[in-house]
Parts: structure tokens; C-alpha cells; sequence
């Protein structure tokens, strides 16, 4: 009688709450970053910082190898396009790479695109000349005329892509400038603009895409630094992903077309994720890839062998 309340207790304090559900899969050094769903073969796509490999995870966490290509560094940001054909995917080599050189180290931007079907390139689109300096082609996002857009964390930069593979320069805001990391999660919007999340500033960035130049901060009541990956929920909802130690998901609304917003729920802490970085729907679902990237940072020798996609269960947030 005494343990069933102290584990009454526990569980009413939030002590006794564990993790939400995982989807693990076995990937050995990969250190998935990105994550897509893809609807009609009912299978993820993730990234690897590490080796650069573009793997799909089943859910019953099967992990294979769609695309592998050392030459690709690292890869990051990754969607499946609207025609549910191809799979474009950001590609750089920033930091984690195995397979770093001085030449790619910091330099490297391209655009690469692959065949669901055969697993085949398709696409490579060098981005490295638009912008000098320091290059992390970080995340991207499609319109509805078939144009990507691309950030570049480290050019605080957001590249486009059209349709023939003609890539461009589609702004330089000082809103997406940033000390260290900048630009970094990117969606589209139907009423015509683009949301970023600037990782280091920790604001929201609102870019017409008519004229970017007028681009603003979406007021909110508060920042997120080392914000991540961005997922539209909805005309007036997104999911925003946030590591650097918060390690929490939340759920944002507008009533404006962005100009305000307010949080309205997130994750919990005891949920544990660890070091989310992006957000994918599956039916009603939100699953967050663990990218582990702590690891890395700590030095750790001996690399993971098992990732996860984490389920997002969202909470009031009290005001």
C-alpha cells in the first residue's frame, strides 16, 4: 500500500512521468539531423552529419541506405518534394563531417536531389558561389511554383532554387544575421511568405516573398535560442524545435499571417529529448528526430550506434 502511494505521488509531481515514444533505429557514426515523411511508402528519410548518407527508417525502425555518397560531406535539411517524387536535400560540411577536407571545411553548399524510386542522384546544384565567406546549407522549403529555398547558417543568407535549377540569392536580411549559427529552419507559408528561424538570435523571421527586403520579426513574447527545425501545422500553427540545452518542442499560433504570435503548448522536460533538431508529420503525429549532436560537441570517442524518432506530446503552456 505504502509504494502504490508513493508512486501515486511521483507520477502527480511529474517525477514519475517517462519519455514519450521512440522509434529507434540502428545507424552506426550517422548522427541523423534532418527528417521527412513520406506519405505514400509510409517510411522516414533521415540525414547523416556525420557521413553525409541519406537512410529511410521504417516504423518499425529498419534503417537502410537510400543515397550514399562521401562526397556529400555532410547532409542536413531534407524534404520530400510536392510531386512525392524526389527528395532534396541540404549538403555541406560545417562541422561534423568524417569525411572533412580544408577544401569542403566551412565551404561546401549544394542542393542535391534524388529519385525515391531508384535511390538515384538526380540533382546537384552548387550554392558555395552566391554568397563569399563561410557556407552551412542548413534547411529548406518549397512554394507552390516549384521554387527551394535554402538557408545558409553561415552566411546568414536565404538562397532560391527555381524550378530549371537556377539558384539565386533571395535575401540578405540583418534579421536572419547572427553571431554564430543564423538562419536555420525554414517553411512556407500559402499566403506568400517565408518563416526562419534564426538560430542564434533566437527570433522568428517573417520574409514576403513579393519583397524580401521587407522582412520582419514575427512579435512574440518570448525568444528561442538555438531554435531548429520549423514544421506548418497549419495556416495559423507551427511546430518550432529547440535544442542547446532547452531540448523542448512548442507549438506556436497566429491570428495575423504572422505578424504576432503566441506559444500555446509544449513538450515536457522529462520527456527527454536529446539534442532535437527537426519535426516531421506522420498522420497526426509529430516526430522529432534526436540528432545526439552532444555527443560531438563533448568529444565523445566512441561514436552512437542507435538514433531515435521521438513523438511530440504537447502540454498547455500556463500563462
Amino acid at each position: 500500500m505504502k509504494k502504490y502511494i508513493i508512486l501515486l505521488l511521483l507520477a502527480q509531481l511529474g517525477w514519475a512521468q517517462q519519455p514519450t515514444k521512440r522509434i529507434e533505429f540502428e545507424a552506426p557514426e550517422s548522427y541523423p539531423e534532418g527528417v521527412a515523411f513520406d506519405r505514400s511508402a509510409n517510411v522516414f528519410y533521415v540525414s547523416s552529419a556525420r557521413l553525409g548518407t541519406v537512410g529511410k527508417v521504417t516504423k518499425d525502425g529498419k534503417y537502410s541506405a537510400l543515397y550514399s555518397d562521401k562526397d556529400l560531406k555532410s547532409t542536413y535539411g531534407l524534404k520530400v518534394h510536392p510531386d512525392g517524387k524526389r527528395l532534396f536535400v541540404c549538403a555541406g560540411d560545417a562541422n561534423y563531417s568524417k569525411y572533412s577536407t580544408p577544401e569542403t571545411k566551412k565551404k561546401m553548399a549544394r542542393l542535391v536531389s534524388i529519385d525515391l524510386k531508384s535511390g538515384k542522384k538526380l540533382a546537384d546544384v552548387d550554392l558555395s558561389g552566391l554568397v563569399p565567406g563561410e557556407h552551412f546549407p542548413n534547411d529548406l522549403a518549397f512554394d507552390t511554383k516549384g521554387n527551394v529555398y535554402i538557408t545558409d547558417s553561415y552566411a546568414d543568407a536565404v538562397y532560391k532554387v527555381d524550378a530549371d535549377g537556377k539558384a539565386s540569392v533571395f535575401s540578405q536580411s540583418p534579421l536572419l544575421k547572427s553571431a554564430g549559427v543564423g538562419p536555420n529552419g525554414i517553411v512556407y507559408h500559402p499566403d506568400g511568405f517565408l518563416l526562419v528561424a534564426n538560430n542564434g538570435t533566437g527570433a522568428l523571421v517573417k520574409l514576403p516573398l513579393a519583397e524580401p527586403q521587407k522582412g520582419a520579426k514575427v512579435k512574440i513574447d518570448q525568444f528561442f535560442p538555438s531554435a531548429d527545425g520549423l514544421l506548418l501545422n497549419d495556416h495559423s500553427t507551427l511546430t518550432l524545435v529547440q535544442n542547446g540545452g532547452v531540448n523542448k518542442i512548442f507549438r506556436l499560433k497566429s491570428s495575423d499571417s504572422w505578424t504576432t504570435a503566441e506559444v500555446l503548448e509544449s513538450t515536457s522536460v522529462e520527456d527527454r529529448f536529446a539534442f532535437p533538431s527537426t519535426a516531421a508529420m506522420s498522420g497526426n503525429d509529430t516526430w522529432i528526430m534526436n540528432a545526439n549532436f552532444s555527443e560531438l560537441t563533448e568529444g565523445n570517442n566512441v561514436p552512437s550506434k542507435k538514433f531515435s524518432l521521438q513523438q511530440a506530446v504537447f502540454r498547455p503552456v500556463k500563462k
